[in-house]
């Protein structure tokens, strides 16, 4: 019952996040993950698609040409594959001011600036980010050989969909523990809470997933070639894609906000930021 209820708050969060972020004027951080994402993916499709051009044929250059193919081609399926969990690593620091900024309007705490737990903070989303990406593709292999091994088409099978689920749960975990930072929970303790709120992180992960899996065609964007097929016709397609491209790029956003509103909801970040400031001041006594 506790999980459907705090899947309940958690999707309920997106909702309320968009109502906050049109309240106070936040939509200007749409802007970097929108600039971001396009040159992910713009990268691991150079990457993935570049051409490696053998001129000497000695066998040991053959072999080394083959080995950097592959680490070439690996590289940029990562980029593509991974692009979410690449946009959550490398916007790490604004999530985490961002997510600060939403705490101090619905609550009015504040956290004094500090250069050195700043760049701790980042360093910790860094690393939730990377542990959840290898837990994320172990479950995901696990899951892939149980359905090959039990039918024709492993994707199609009903146990694969559950690799879906875990990577909602582990999305959600990345943006949820920028708000247990700053409730000054070690990496265990955050580990366990979200555990214990499962619903919470899965709700989160989910809508974030959705929003950013959005087929968008870049190439659309950057070239313009649907105008090829008349004015009105390639308007309608280009404007279509520049809407998913901003349902893709504020994905990020709007996650980082649900999911310190929907942490408000389940703990009161307000007295819950009180704890934990009185704890810091405790532990440098």
């Amino acid at each position: 019952m506790l999980f459907f209820r705090n899947l309940y708050i958690a999707l309920r969060a997106y909702y309320k996040a968009v109502l906050f972020i049109r309240k106070h004027k936040l939509y200007w951080f749409i802007l970097i993950p929108a600039a971001l994402m396009p040159v992910i993916y713009k990268l691991g499709d150079l990457i993935r698609t570049h051409q490696v051009t053998i001129s000497d044929e000695s066998m040991t250059y053959i072999v080394w040409s083959m080995i950097r193919m592959m680490l070439e081609i690996t590289a940029g399926l990562t980029l593509m594959k991974f692009s979410k969990y690449l946009v959550v690593m490398l916007l790490s620091p604004l999530f985490s001011f961002l997510s600060m900024k939403c705490e101090r309007i619905m609550t009015g705490n504040t956290y004094p600036f500090d250069l050195t737990q700043f760049i701790n903070d980042i360093k910790r989303g860094l690393r939730i980010a990377i542990r959840n990406i290898l837990w994320h593709y172990f479950f995901f292999f696990l899951i892939f050989i149980v359905a090959w091994a039990g039918w024709e088409h492993p994707e199609k099978s009903p146990v694969f969909y559950l690799s879906f689920i875990i990577g909602f749960f582990y999305y959600g975990f990345s943006f949820l523990d920028y708000v247990n930072e700053r409730l000054r929970m070690n990496l265990s303790e955050s580990i366990q809470f979200i555990r214990s709120h499962r619903g919470l992180a899965i709700g989160i992960g989910m809508i974030y997933s959705l929003m950013i899996l959005v087929p968008v065609d870049l190439e659309v964007i950057f070239t313009g070639k649907v105008f090829r097929d008349g004015f009105f016709s390639g308007t309608a397609q280009y404007l279509l894609q520049l809407l998913l491209w901003l349902c893709a790029a504020s994905a990020p956003i709007f996650a980082i906000v649900a999911a310190t509103i929907s942490m408000h909801d389940v703990i009161n970040l307000k007295s819950a930021g009180k704890r934990s400031a009185g704890k810091q001041e405790a532990n440098s006594i």
